[in-house]
């Protein structure tokens, strides 16, 4: 069954997203990052691309010719999963698919809007009977 984690008090979810993936990555994990769209996939993957000066963090579109072999995809619809390892949730819908991963990460920022919709999520999982571990961004 997935296990699902809730990280709230997110201030700046690309930069969480960047630190989680850095972690997984140095872990031999794979991820996929359900992106709001297009655009924030760009964002995002010029953010790991260039992580800090010395290292990056690869990624790539689903479509990419490279998608294959590297560790973290970006996707905006998700109708190109290719692995089953990890995915990140930054939309304010659950993802429809979630349940195929053994690992679901949703992200809380700290806007009211981004809250209620998280709680909504949050039931949504747990009413499904999944177990749901809460996270405080700010003090771990």
């Amino acid at each position: 069954m997935t296990r699902v984690e809730f990280y709230f008090n997110v201030a700046d979810k690309l930069a969480k997203v960047t630190e989680l993936c850095e972690k997984a990555v140095n872990k031999g994990r794979q991820l996929t990052v359900f992106t709001q769209d297009d655009a924030t996939s760009d964002i995002l993957q010029k953010k790991l691309w260039q992580h800090t000066p010395v290292s990056f963090l690869p990624s790539a579109l689903p479509h990419d010719d490279t998608s294959r072999h590297v560790p973290i995809i970006l996707d905006a619809a998700g109708s190109h999963l290719i692995q089953d390892d990890i995915l990140i949730n930054l939309k304010t819908e659950h993802p429809p698919f979630f349940s195929r991963f053994r690992y679901l990460v949703e992200l809380v920022g700290n806007d009211e809007d981004d809250k209620v919709a998280a709680r909504q999520r949050y039931k949504f999982y747990r009413d499904r009977g999944y177990q749901v571990k809460s996270t405080d961004a700010l003090t771990e």
